[in-house]
């Protein structure tokens, strides 16, 4: 069987294709040119470079190679696809078919033009089991009685908002919610964090945000669509946990990459850093 990748930016294409490697399996690559690292060229034998707005190109492509099933492993801006991109006829007819405007209905919309095609998008994770967390504490330290209180009731938060197009990290501290994640990502939203409740230190009435660790919560929604927009944490996250003052990871056991597992798990132990799956 032929599997195709669907390249957009980061270091998660270079993962999957590094995983598949792994398993033995060649790429045949579809490179977005406005988002994907060059350098990928020099990892793949098959590729062909498509502009943001060529799905017919990338199809015609994937159906050239034999591609039976497709993986799309990095960030495509969706901005850019609707603000910026120049659409061939085939990804203008799928734009004009979506019932909203985000990613969801994007990626939806890009998932069934490949299957009309007999091309079946699947688990962006497919060759990256081992990066996947299991369920319990992955770090030396395990977390405290008041961490695990804080991911009690951010897993509370969570469920609440589940249904709503938020980002997935949460912030908790002595179990109020110091931030949700929007629109700027998840290291933004930790370093938000930390800056609120260093501006809050020493105000009257706010005891429950002056005291105590702050516990960060990087979760999948209920029924997370593991073909796109798979939570990611790594090096970053946790060097932004070390300049907010957070002490506490909490994950998604099976849903949540890791990038650059060892390391990351070291600067964690380096800096008493619990983290746990979930």
């Amino acid at each position: 069987m032929r599997y195709g990748l669907i390249a957009g930016n980061g270091r998660f294409p270079f993962m999957v294709v590094a995983g598949a490697r792994r398993a033995g399996v060649s790429l045949s690559v579809a490179a977005i040119r406005e988002e994907t690292d060059p350098k990928i060229e020099q990892e793949v034998d098959r590729l062909i470079w498509v502009g943001i707005g060529q799905l017919g190109k990338m199809i015609r492509f994937f159906k050239s190679e034999g591609v039976e099933k497709a993986i799309m492993a990095g960030q495509v801006k969706h901005v850019q696809i609707f603000s910026r991109a120049v659409p061939d006829a085939r990804m203008l007819k799928m734009l004009l078919k979506l019932p909203r405007r985000n990613t969801t209905s994007l990626i939806g919309g890009i998932a069934a033009e490949l299957a009309s095609e007999g091309i079946d998008l699947i688990d962006s994770t497919y060759f990256l089991q081992d990066s996947l967390p299991a369920l319990g504490t992955l770090t030396r330290r395990k977390p405290s009685s008041a961490e695990r209180a804080d991911i009690d009731y951010g897993l509370e938060v969570a469920g609440q908002i589940a249904q709503l197009d938020l980002g997935q990290t949460i912030v908790v501290r002595g179990k109020a919610c110091v931030a949700i994640e929007a629109m700027e990502g998840t290291d933004a939203t930790i370093l938000r964090a930390g800056a609120l409740i260093s501006g809050h230190r020493g105000s009257r009435g706010r005891a429950n945000l002056s005291s105590g660790p702050m516990t960060v919560l990087k979760l999948a929604k209920p029924d997370q669509d593991m073909r796109f927009d798979v939570p990611v944490v790594g090096i970053p996250t946790i060097q932004a946990m070390v300049q907010a003052a957070a002490t506490c990871l909490c994950l998604n056991a099976g849903k949540t990459l890791l990038f650059d597992r060892e390391e990351m798990l070291a600067l964690a132990d380096k800096n008493k850093i619990a983290i746990v799956a979930v």
